[in-house]
């Protein structure tokens, strides 16, 4: 999926989690798993006498994010490729840490959560969006059944995505790590994964699941399931994108 498409499908998701951070002029700003530093930017232009730091494992992601934060002539942001997991970041340097559904991937979730606290001040806020599970999305149901089309797949890489979705499992992961204050509750904001239907399966096709789902398939499989996949999202293309419904968790805590 194209950057810019990836910050267009989860547009409602960022007016929300912009309301839940309460970016202050004078913050110092960490945005895990920042892509291609949309939520950096927000961050940033909130706190103008402050700064935001974005960090994303993913090179072309970070370069994105860099050329686009130079030529909206940004002065107080900052980018760096790092794995929030084991980056050394300078100890207690951040006021707020956010991610917009940046922090479901991690190997080992509480050493993650807790490098991402010594990043950050005591008392320093965490707010995060992340995933709820599969089956109480839309757009993952109706994709998968279209790709699959009745062969069992076994969940791929992808179906880490919903790896926060119990929020038991998350409080308890934050506890560890040395959060307290865990707030957890739900947001359900529609998602657009393209301007038309035949652009929103090309960028369906390029994600993690897309590919999982149409592993081992021939090419004429291959087409067949594309096909079903578009009948899918034709049905979802309002005139104005292919809108799916999606749920997620809105999850805050404070660093002890």
């Amino acid at each position: 999926m194209e950057m810019f498409d990836y910050d267009t499908e989860l547009s409602h998701y960022n007016v929300l989690l912009r309301a839940a951070a309460g970016v202050r002029a004078d913050e110092r700003v960490l945005d895990i798993g920042c892509g291609a530093g949309q939520t950096t930017r927000d961050a940033a232009r909130s706190a103008p006498s402050g700064s935001a730091l974005g960090v994303d494992v993913s090179g072309p992601m970070v370069e994105r994010a860099r050329r686009l934060s130079e030529e909206e002539g940004l002065r107080n942001v900052a980018f760096e490729r790092a794995d929030a997991q084991t980056h050394p970041f300078t100890p207690w340097r951040f006021t707020l840490g956010v991610s917009r559904f940046g922090t479901m991937f991690f190997a080992d979730p509480v050493a993650a959560f807790a490098n991402v606290g010594r990043a950050l001040r005591p008392g320093a806020r965490l707010v995060q969006l992340v995933w709820q599970a599969g089956e109480r999305q839309e757009w993952f149901r109706a994709v998968r059944q279209a790709l699959a089309g009745g062969r069992t797949v076994p969940d791929g890489p992808g179906a880490a995505a919903f790896s926060l979705a119990d929020r038991s499992v998350t409080a308890g992961v934050l506890t560890a790590a040395g959060f307290t204050e865990i707030e957890i509750t739900e947001a359900r904001r529609p998602i657009c994964y393209g301007p038309d239907a035949a652009r929103a399966r090309d960028a369906l096709t390029e994600l993690r699941m897309g590919h999982d789902l149409l592993a081992g398939l021939d090419a004429a499989g291959t087409a067949r399931a594309l096909d079903r996949l578009l009948t899918v999202l034709d049905a979802h293309d309002t005139g104005e994108g292919v809108w799916f419904d999606s749920q997620a968790w809105l999850v805050t805590a404070r660093r002890i």
